[in-house]
Formats: structure tokens, sequence, C-alpha cells
């Protein structure tokens, strides 16, 4: 156990300097503004370390639009081939993994930033902890002891930054946590739904991948909303601050390069219509429909009957 102990010190230590640095540098920032009391400059930090993450992030954001819209124009492919080897399941795996690398397409990439995200959100959440918990002694990364006394006593709102739901000494701080705590829930929410309800196909909402989606959709709000008692009002700001991005980003995203056969995709042809601009062609559309048309009825051709007499005397 000891040894695990070490190799999640030798991941976290790195974070723990990482994270602090950043929130002391925009903690420095918000200090020169004058009438700002503790509590909002420690709450303005977390949302300026927010920001910070979540930019440096936006390169695996545009990766995971990427692989989502190429996962979209795969579909028509991905047809051909759950028809052909829909009977081999071995075989679907390998042709489905080989169009996947022949397009550079990852289907896994939708989680890439959720994961990256993780290890800061453990070492925000550790180094606030420590400061509520110990004072200066629990001061983590760059955050010196007067850092760490300072986080800890700092009020917003009426609350204590660094004190959680279920841990709080004052009703104020209850009052914070569980308003945050349901923007948390509802932001989930409303970001996972947009993208259901706008920018996925009408054949990907059926089937086994839509119904695990709803079942996300809707339980991962209360598993939020359970967890989100014992995390510390600090950790609520930067959990909400960041759903808050994810929603912003998305609906830019999807407004402007919606996925094709989608509900976004159609509204944005009828705009660029009304603006008098070319719309790109639906491909997905545009395939399904080909699958559709009946193959024209090739007429037999007509031959006298000397040809039929030469034909049967072959």
């Amino acid at each position: 156990m000891e040894i695990f102990g070490l190799i999640g010190s030798a991941i976290m230590t790195p974070l723990y300097y990482a994270v602090s640095a950043i929130l002391l540098a925009w903690h420095w920032v918000f200090e020169q503004v004058p009438g700002l009391s503790n509590g909002w400059t420690w709450a303005l930090s977390i949302i300026g370390l927010t920001v910070t993450i979540r930019a440096l992030l936006i390169p695996l954001f545009v990766k995971q639009i990427k692989s989502s819209r190429n996962m979209q124009l795969l579909q028509p492919q991905m047809k051909e081939l759950q028809k052909k080897y829909g009977h081999d399941r071995e075989r679907l795996t390998q042709e489905q993994m080989k169009l996947w690398k022949e397009t550079g397409t990852n289907p896994f990439a939708s989680c890439l930033p959720l994961l990256a995200q993780m290890p800061i959100f453990f070492a925000l959440f550790r180094t606030i902890d420590q400061a509520a918990k110990n004072g200066g002694a629990g001061a983590k990364g760059f955050l010196s002891e007067a850092d760490a006394e300072s986080l800890k006593a700092a009020m917003w709102l009426g609350g204590k930054i660094s004190d959680t739901f279920m841990g709080a000494e004052h009703t104020e701080t209850r009052i914070v946590a569980a308003v945050l705590v349901l923007a948390m829930c509802a932001t989930q929410f409303l970001t996972q739904r947009q993208l259901m309800a706008k920018n996925m196909p009408a054949d990907a909402l059926n089937g086994p991948y839509a119904q695990q989606q709803k079942m996300l959709l809707y339980i991962l709000p209360p598993v939020f909303a359970i967890s989100g008692v014992i995390f510390p009002v600090g950790v609520l700001i930067y959990w909400t601050t960041t759903n808050l991005w994810t929603m912003g980003q998305q609906f830019y995203v999807i407004r402007n390069n919606p996925a094709p056969g989608t509900p976004a995709f159609k509204a944005k042809q009828q705009r660029d219509l009304a603006k008098g601009k070319g719309s790109a062609q639906d491909v997905i559309d545009a395939s399904s429909a080909s699958e559709a048309a009946p193959k024209p009825r090739t007429q037999p051709k007509k031959t006298s009957r000397s040809e039929r007499k030469k034909g049967g005397g072959r």
C-alpha cells in the first residue's frame, strides 16, 4: 500500500504546484483591485484558474469536435460494414478499427477534456480541503502558510470558501453551497441536453448508445448532487464555472460548425440561405437519400425473331 501512496504523491505533487501557481497568480491580480474583499479575491482567483485550465484544453476540445464530426461523416460507411460483417463481430470490430485508423478518427476523443480535467479537479480539491482542515500546516504547492490561512478564513457571499455543505457551521455557507450544487447539476444537464437535442442525427438517437446517453443525462445530475455536498465551496465554484464554459463553448461550435445530419446543421443551412450565402451539403442526408432511392428498372432489350433463333441455337 505504501508504494501506491508514493506513486500517487509523485503524480499529484507537480499538479499541486501547477494549480497553486495559477491560483496565486490570479490572486495577485485581483489583490490589485481596490475594494475587493478577501473572499471575492479568492473566489475570482478560482474562476481565473478555471478559465486558464479550459483555455489550455482548447486543443483537446478541438480534437474532440473533429473526432465527433468524423464519426458522423463515417456513419454511411459504418452502416455498410454492419451490413457486410454483422454476422461476424470480430471481423466487424477489425474493419471498424481499420476505418477509424485510415480516417484519423478516435471514437474516445470525446472523453479527453473531462479526463484531462480530473487530475486538476482533485489537485484543487486537496489544496482547498487541506487548507480548510489544517490551515498553514496544510499548505500545498506554492501556497505559503499565510496563503493557506487566508484561504481557510475567506468569506464569499456570507459563506466560507473552504467549507462544505455537510461540514458547514454557518447557515449562509450551506445556502451558498446548495445554490452552487444546483447550478452545477443544472449546467451539466443542460449541456448534455443541448448536445443530444441539436447536434446528434436522428439515427444516433436510437439504439443502445442513445439509451446509454439518456441514462447519463438523467443519472449524472443526481450523482453530482450527492457528491457535491462534500465538496468545498471553492471546488463548487470551479466545477460550476467549467460547466458554464463547456456550455458556451459547445453552443458556439454547434451553431457555427454543426455535425452533418443534425437539426443544428439544417438550422445553419437556413441561416446561410437567409443571408444569401451558399450552404454546405448535408452528406448524411445525401447518403440516406441515395440509399432510399429505388434503382431504375432496366427494360429488356428488344430482339428480332431471327436473332432469338440464333441465340437459341448456340
